[in-house]
């Protein structure tokens, strides 16, 4: 159902980017947009994972820096069947991890050293298979086309907005300024539509890939309640990247709303809850606490609170 719902918000940005197209300049102003978008596009589909990557200043890692992260990565997406994705580490308290690429075979993995440092084994098993299935499912290219024809969508209507639209219009600026300020917050609604519609599927699929619903839902918990009292100045000078996160890792997110990038934790956690249940497992009370570390994450993952998991 989420798929259907996703293809068609897809169909709605589109169109919206044909109206505002075809309201500023016609045919010829709508097929300016379509190059607009074709050469955003194209710039996103072959830069998107440099792009979100160096915005947060993230470090490769292999088995020889970061051995058990690296190799907890390798297992899961063995178990998920999909090609092993370049890791990253960022250096920011704030507990996160997102998934980038265009394709499996160009995708990469992130986590920051506070999600390292917060997280059991079981419970970064939970989030990294949760982005293994944003992978899996190819959302990654699907955010960058939205983020990118969202863009466009904004940057066509502020041009309309200072240099006027077709010859009709002209003598009526309250249209450019409607036109200016709905275009791109219609089109910012969708996006974020979008965004939480994609989560709700990686949770699922996540879930399926660790074996554990309850391990991604635990993680879900921890990394809302340090993520609301962390900052992460890297996302908010580049809020553009916060619907590739796992938790929105902007200051002032809220419920699960038109402007939120990401659905209530509360509802994911409740439907990995059902999902464990479903699968004939008791699903465990409020997500454990554990103590943590007053000094920054170890490079290599210590492995003092490390237990093996069914996919080790």
């Amino acid at each position: 159902m989420n798929f259907v719902k996703t293809g068609m918000l897809l169909a709605a940005l589109t169109a919206l980017f044909g109206v505002v197209g075809y309201a500023l300049g016609g045919p010829n102003g709508m097929l300016i947009a379509l190059g607009i978008a074709v050469v955003t596009n194209l710039f996103a589909y072959w830069n998107s994972d440099r792009l979100a990557l160096g915005a947060h200043g993230a470090v490769e890692v292999d088995e020889r820096t970061a051995p058990e992260y690296v190799g907890l990565v390798r297992a899961l997406a063995e178990r998920a069947r999909l090609p092993m994705p370049r890791v990253y580490l960022i250096d920011t308290p704030q507990p996160n991890a997102f998934a980038t690429g265009r394709t499996p075979e160009h995708a990469a993995v992130a986590a920051t050293t506070g999600l390292l440092e917060a997280l059991t084994r079981e419970e970064l098993a939970g989030v990294i298979a949760h982005e293994l299935a944003h992978i899996k499912n190819y959302d990654t290219l699907t955010m960058t086309v939205t983020a990118t024809i969202a863009g466009a969508i904004s940057t066509l209507a502020q041009f309309g907005f200072l240099f006027g639209g077709r010859d009709s219009e002209r003598s009526n600026p309250l249209v450019m300024i409607a036109m200016a300020l709905l275009a791109p917050l219609a089109a910012m609604i969708i996006q974020m539509a979008i965004s939480r519609s994609r989560e709700y599927d990686a949770d699922r699929i996540g879930a399926e890939i660790c074996g554990e619903p309850m391990w991604l839902a635990s993680a879900l918990a921890k990394i809302e309640g340090w993520a609301a009292r962390i900052p992460n100045p890297e996302a908010e000078r580049h809020p553009a990247t916060a619907p590739l996160f796992i938790i929105n890792p902007l200051s002032g997110h809220g419920l699960d709303n038109l402007f939120s990038t990401h659905p209530a934790t509360q509802n994911r956690i409740a439907a990995l809850q059902e999902l464990a249940q479903r699968r004939g497992r008791d699903a465990f009370g409020p997500a454990r606490q554990g103590a943590r570390g007053s000094g920054p994450a170890s490079r290599s993952w210590g492995t003092g609170r490390l237990r093996r998991g069914p996919w080790a």
